[in-house]
């Protein structure tokens, strides 16, 4: 649905729809969820929390989408001010609407060292949750309006695709053939970026797992043996994609670099990998803010050496992060 005539209404009314039959028929699905999660022993209820978050989401995406309206009924649906503040409330409010449902706990480290901008954020990508936890960061915890290189499929949901185009984000075709003009179109996302800006690019494109990560080696080996031969220790993230991050680095000279990291989001790629991790634990996040002045990062291809050891060492961190979790926790069931 290239259309957003189209696509909109459809999407609109569809989470409304959603909204509506999950909390009219909330006591069927609690007992049938809470009956075969019992049934196969998982006794945190992961399909029943899960549901309940759907709900909370599908209520939060009407609400925005009503709010949305109401700025263009009283001319305000171009103002960014105001459009900033909706997706900082939406976007807040999704992940207290996880911490209630799912148990999510996420801890920010570092945003509090973050000066003033403007900045160009390369992120780690691997989990659902990532461009809204990111969005949450930047703007509650840093203090930063973001703008984001996201994927075109986004649009279908409908928040995101008002929002992402009522501010300045780029929906970039992955599957374009066209790559100078996604290019282009990701250096004019950055254009006035100020100091309380923050372009936002997840350098992997792609949730990272262990099949990705297998595939983008193999793909790397073929064309730049050196950058697989260092990239080939990754763990748990995926061999960063260049010429997006340049592309801003580009558009935006002065701008300095923020790098965010997080770990507990792992294994969280899709709804089968959310429902088995939700069988098992709480959600604890740990998110890593770093920022980086510009004068110290090259360009050309010293960038990319440069961003094949930044991601390196995220890597090592996120693996540092979650030893030291599995050591605590075992430390928490031993005492």
């Amino acid at each position: 649905m290239k259309s957003s005539w189209v696509r909109r209404p459809i999407t609109g009314l569809g989470v409304f729809f959603i909204a509506v039959v999950l909390t009219v028929t909330l006591p069927l699905w609690a007992v049938v969820t809470m009956t075969v999660d019992a049934v196969r022993g998982r006794w945190r209820f992961p399909i029943s929390r899960l549901i309940v978050f759907a709900t909370c989401w599908a209520w939060l995406e009407t609400s925005g989408l009503v709010v949305a309206l109401f700025l263009f009924f009283t001319g305000r649906g171009r103002s960014v001010s105001a459009n900033y503040a909706l997706q900082t409330w939406w976007c807040r409010s999704l992940i207290q609407a996880l911490g209630f449902t799912v148990g999510l706990q996420i801890t920010v480290e570092g945003a509090e060292n973050v000066g003033a901008g403007p900045f160009v954020a390369f992120c780690r990508h691997a989990s659902l949750a990532d461009s809204i936890m990111s969005s949450w960061v930047v703007a509650s915890h840093v203090g930063l309006r973001p703008r984001f290189v996201l994927k075109k499929e986004l649009k279908m949901d409908p928040c995101l695709d008002i929002l992402g185009n009522r501010l300045p984000n780029y929906f970039v075709d992955r599957e374009s053939s066209d790559i100078a003009g996604e290019l282009q179109g990701i250096e004019q996302m950055a254009v006035g970026l100020g100091a309380r800006d923050c372009a936002v690019i997840f350098p992997e494109g792609s949730r990272a797992s262990a099949k990705k990560r297998v595939r983008a080696l193999e793909r790397l080996r073929e064309r730049s043996p050196q950058r697989a031969e260092t990239l080939a220790g990754l763990k748990y993230l995926i061999p960063p994609k260049p010429a997006g991050a340049n592309a801003l680095l580009s558009a935006v000279p002065e701008a300095n670099v923020l790098t965010m990291w997080h770990s507990g989001f792992d294994g969280l790629d899709t709804f089968s990998g959310i429902l088995s991790h939700l069988g098992r634990a709480k959600a604890n996040v740990h998110v890593r803010v770093e920022e980086i002045s510009r004068a110290s990062i090259p360009s050309g291809e010293a960038f990319v050496a440069w961003l094949d050891a930044k991601w390196v060492e995220m890597d090592i961190a996120v693996q540092r992060q979650l030893e030291n979790k599995a050591n605590s926790n075992r430390g928490v069931v031993h005492g």
